[in-house]
């Protein structure tokens, strides 16, 4: 079984300073930087979960509820990642989104 830990333990930490940050921060980018992590881990999810199906965008539940987004998003992906390559793809993307969102 692969350890994800990884991947959960990079978008908890990412999510802990979504939820800590400013408002003034979250509007000048950082939400919209986690909406758009959050909708692409979700996608990638979906993509290995069901390959034909329709991919299903995250709706935009406002910038205070994005930490939450992006949490749940991860969590689901780290559930059906097929290996390794996987898992640090997603880690790489984690760290360059909370590097974009400047927290």
């Amino acid at each position: 079984m692969l350890d994800t830990t990884p991947l959960t333990s990079a978008v908890d930490q990412f999510a802990d300073r979504l939820r800590a940050a400013p408002q003034s921060r979250l509007q000048r980018g950082a939400a919209a930087e986690a909406l758009e992590l959050a909708r692409e881990l979700s996608a990638r999810a979906q993509r290995l979960e069901e390959p034909s199906g329709e991919v299903r965008v995250m709706p935009d539940a406002g910038m205070f509820a994005v930490a939450d987004q992006v949490t749940v998003a991860a969590h689901d992906l780290a559930l059906v990642l097929p290996g390794e390559a996987a898992l640090e793809s997603a880690v790489a993307r984690v760290a360059e989104a909370r590097e974009r969102a400047g927290i």
